[in-house]
């Protein structure tokens, strides 16, 4: 029985230590290196005195470096906290001070956009000063990890708050055990995955990667950020380094097929893609299907606050362009509840409810915020026997006549609108993938002026009335949106995203 991560990373190294662990543009590191990377980061980590399950911020760009200082914090018996280089720095603040990391890894470059807003009391290690670099004493880490437990904590996640603070998402060893063997027996993974890394190191996609090279001695191939601007590129390294799974966020899926870069890259190599984190339009997807076809996709679907996710649907059937892709199906060891207003199961197609969650893919909670943990982490309303958890995601879902789940849209994005229950993800489904309006676009509701806003994404303004007469056609009048906003490109959160809550706040200030 296994109860700490390192130790799938132990057992990969002794089997494979000249196997090649990270690609980095025109790096490489082995496992055996990287081993002796990590080792090194850990001693160096309790050199400083930091006690054990303790936070360790580590503000890098994805890189060797990344997955070694990651595997270093675990190896000190701690866990880390990604941090995004790219975030202002007063947002760096509030997580500092909300998480009060005991230290933060880094490099003499990146550390200067955040030196004035890092505490005095946090210690910091430089990776390029010596940072790291301490002589091992095998002993005292095994000592560290022969007192951690399967729900001690492994990292912490940070997702949108609605104060501007990010709301820290803790996930523990346990959790990822659970969702790394149900991975590797639905989909059969082997010792030959070799990994097409595009999210950031803050997304958890990032950690389930740095999981697989753990458990499976998968092979990540890094995809520097700033090649979403080059999906023609992108598709290059795939062909370059023979990637055989991908698990990405459909947003840069979406542009590759509108661009009809796959009858331009082959990408041979490819066994298995998993997108999640939004819906892919069905479209987009089917030109992804029907280019590899011989390729197993699957559409994945959970919130932070579930260790990666909670249902799949492998698709392996032609969905028409106007219907939504199912998420399918719970995970192994995942319960799904789907309850209406007044806490009662829905179990009859059509019927929609809130999506919760029970299982061990639950996060512990929310760091440092027991009112928020307490607000969405809360007792089974159908177990009065005993104390029982459920995560409340907020998203609405409904079966469909295959007992499928199919998401329908978050439950604050349902309005009274002249007197209607209005759904404003489906005025967004309609305008966006059923008339095929614009490329992309984001509904929010103006409560002062009762008006349904679209701002959206176009080559050319598009006359408000070719929007009505269109979508007339589809809805109901009160679902036609009474404001439009012509924008070149929609305003993206730190997740790559559209950022809702920033246009929801433009319509409400």
């Amino acid at each position: 029985m296994k109860v700490s991560l390192i130790e799938l990373f132990e057992e990969t190294v002794k089997k494979y230590p000249q196997k090649v662990a990270v690609i980095d543009k025109d790096r490489e590191i082995v496992f055996s290196d990287l081993h002796r990377k990590s080792l090194q980061l850990a001693s160096a980590l309790m050199a400083l005195g930091i006690g054990q399950n303790r936070a360790v911020g580590v503000f890098l760009d994805k890189s060797i470096e990344s997955v070694y200082a990651d595997l270093g914090i675990l190896y000190a018996g701690d866990f880390y906290m990604n941090l995004d280089i790219k975030t202002p720095a007063e947002r760096i603040r509030n997580i500092l001070q909300l998480v009060e990391p005991a230290a933060i890894i880094s490099t003499t470059r990146q550390i200067k956009s955040i030196e004035g807003i890092i505490p005095s009391t946090m210690k910091v290690i430089l990776l390029d000063e010596a940072g790291g670099t301490a002589d091992v004493d095998s002993a005292d880490i095994i000592g560290r990890l022969s007192t951690i437990i399967d729900t001690d904590p492994s990292c912490i996640i940070n997702t949108s708050g609605s104060t501007g603070t990010p709301k820290g998402v803790v996930l523990n060893h346990k959790s990822f055990f659970d969702f790394i063997d149900w991975a590797i027996d639905t989909f059969h993974f082997d010792d030959d995955l070799v990994m097409g890394s595009l999210s950031p190191i803050v997304f958890d996609i990032y950690s389930f990667e740095l999981c697989m090279l753990m458990a499976k001695a998968s092979t990540l191939v890094v995809l520097p950020a700033h090649l979403a601007a080059f999906p023609a590129k992108i598709l290059e390294v795939l062909e370059q380094h023979k990637v055989n799974f991908l698990f990405w966020v459909p947003t840069i899926m979406v542009n590759i097929a509108n661009m009809d870069l796959l009858s331009a890259f082959k990408l041979k190599s490819l066994r298995t893609v998993w997108f999640a984190g939004e819906v892919f339009p069905t479209k987009q997807f089917n030109y992804w299907h029907h280019h590899l076809s011989e390729v197993t996709f699957a559409n994945l679907y959970g919130p932070i606050e579930i260790t990666l996710d909670c249902t799949y649907y492998i698709i392996n059937k032609e969905i028409p362009d106007e219907e939504p892709l199912p998420i399918g199906y719970p995970c192994r060891n995942t319960n799904i509840l789907i309850l209406d207003d007044e806490d009662h199961v829905v179990t009859e197609p059509g019927v929609e409810g809130e999506l919760c969650v029970r299982g061990t893919s639950l996060a512990m909670g929310y760091y440092n915020n027991p009112e928020k943990t307490a607000a969405v982490f809360v007792q089974n309303p159908l177990n009065k026997a005993y104390p029982e958890l459920i995560y409340r995601t907020g998203d609405i879902v409904c079966l469909n006549d295959e007992g499928l789940i199919v998401f329908k849209g978050r439950k604050d994005n349902i309005v009274k609108h002249m007197g209607y229950r209005t759904d404003l993800g489906e005025i967004e489904h309609v305008i966006i993938n059923t008339l095929k309006l614009v490329k992309n676009g984001c509904i929010v509701y103006n409560q002062r002026d009762k008006q349904i806003t679209l701002f959206y994404e176009a080559a050319e303004e598009i006359p408000v009335s070719e929007f009505r007469l269109q979508i007339g056609k589809v809805l109901p009048k009160y679902m036609i949106p009474t404001a439009f906003h012509h924008l070149e490109q929609l305003q993206r959160n730190a997740n790559g995203k559209i950022d809702r809550l920033f246009y929801k706040k433009q319509v409400n200030e």
